[in-house]
């Protein structure tokens, strides 16, 4: 079963994370951060991955902490539920249209973690939510669950749609890497014997 639960607490959060990498796209995501529960949502629905998020943060702060720290628990949940990643696709990439917005993401589950990130924003606020807070989550996503990722956003002029398109690109890069590949089914993908 390839399924991870993770618990997460800090002076600043508390963090659970539920995922199932064989699902059919189901959430319920609760992170007290609006918009940030919707492109959590979008990240599950897109994946097909299914997530449970529960976060309690330091939302009278700021939303940082509780961002950040919901990318560190998913990382390490899809790292956890990858287990030996044997059978598996390892690659991904994508290309998503969301009205204005062109957003191509590519990843490796390669267990050495990079993020590249070509994703400028025309607006410093959605909402009430930072712009600035996508990056932190995808670094920290790609950090914790050993993801090499690159974002590149190829056009776009509305940040909702440039964020939606980001979580929704990277949903489905992820899909596909994370598939059986029925060809190489119980065989790790790489040479090295080891990711």
């Amino acid at each position: 079963m390839r399924r991870a639960k993770i618990t997460r607490e800090t002076a600043e959060t508390q963090i659970e994370v539920e995922l199932n990498l064989d699902g059919t796209g189901r959430y319920d995501n609760q992170t007290g951060v609006g918009f940030f529960d919707h492109m959590l949502d979008q990240l599950s629905r897109h994946s097909l991955i299914d997530l449970t998020v529960r976060a309690k943060g330091d939302l009278h702060i700021d939303d940082h902490h509780t961002v950040e720290d919901t990318g560190i628990a998913i990382g390490q949940a899809l790292a956890q539920a990858l287990g030996d990643k044997k059978g598996i696709r390892r690659y991904g990439s994508f290309h998503l249209a969301m009205d204005d917005a062109l957003v191509r993401a590519a990843l490796d589950l390669s267990a050495r973690p990079w993020l590249a990130w070509n994703v400028d924003f025309p607006a410093q606020k959605i909402g009430s939510f930072d712009t600035e807070l996508v990056r932190e989550f995808f670094q920290a996503l790609s950090t914790h669950g050993g993801i090499t990722l690159h974002v590149d956003r190829l056009s776009g002029f509305n940040a909702h749609h440039i964020a939606e398109a980001a979580f929704k690109a990277v949903a489905r890069a992820l899909r596909e890497a994370v598939e059986p590949d029925l060809r190489m089914a119980g065989v790790l993908p790489s040479t090295k014997g080891a990711l």
